[in-house]
């Protein structure tokens, strides 16, 4: 089990599933799309209401055990459009608005081009001996070839993450904050990326 300072990188949520709808309706009522309209909301809280128990799970998982002395405070969420953004950062319904007419792909300029700009900036801010870890999709390179250009073997994903389905890993990962216990970690580079499901998790009481 990795003892280097850590910062955390998260995947975002997906803006196009129904509760995301909820929150880019500019007619909705509810406290937190009222507030995301006047004032703005946490990209953190943002996304955690559209997506759930998954980012929850990266959230919390990723509060509890980063280094808060490192770029922001630890945990960076991956925001397409606008690259690596600090999970406290206040974002308006304008910006997620245009969050979310940005595509989750290497091939596509808006959303390389930050992603790019900030990895290099982040490799810059963190020592040799710090890492960074994606928590967020392994299987494929829309995340990983974009980072490990500029972070290398800093750059590492959480070994438990091998196999499992979405839910399984926020699952797992509020887990961990409960038990006060992080994961392991290994590089990304060489790693073997898929695997067979591992079985599922005792339910919680």
């Amino acid at each position: 089990m990795t003892t280097a300072r850590a910062v955390f990188l998260l995947s975002p949520a997906r803006c196009d599933g129904r509760r995301a709808a909820m929150l880019l309706n500019p007619s909705a009522t509810f406290p937190l799309a009222v507030q995301l309209r006047e004032t703005g909301v946490p990209l953190g809280e943002v996304f955690q209401f559209m997506s759930g128990l998954y980012f929850r799970g990266k959230l919390a998982y990723a509060t509890a055990f980063a280094d808060p002395q490192l770029p922001g405070g630890g945990v960076l969420v991956i925001t397409p459009g606008l690259g690596l953004v600090e999970a406290t950062r206040p974002i308006t319904l304008v910006e997620l608005l245009a969050i979310a007419r940005v595509g989750v792909s290497p091939s596509d300029p808006k959303f390389r081009e930050p992603l790019e700009r900030d990895a290099a900036g982040l490799a810059r801010a963190i020592t040799a001996d710090d890492v960074a870890v994606l928590l967020g999709s392994i299987a494929t390179d829309k995340y990983v070839e974009i980072l490990e250009r500029s972070l290398g073997g800093r750059l590492r994903f959480p070994e438990a993450f091998v196999g499992r389905g979405d839910m399984s890993r926020g699952g797992l990962l509020l887990r961990c904050v409960l038990d006060g216990q992080p994961l392991s970690y290994r590089e990304i580079s060489g790693a073997v990326r898929r695997g067979p499901r591992p079985p599922r998790l005792t339910p919680l009481r």
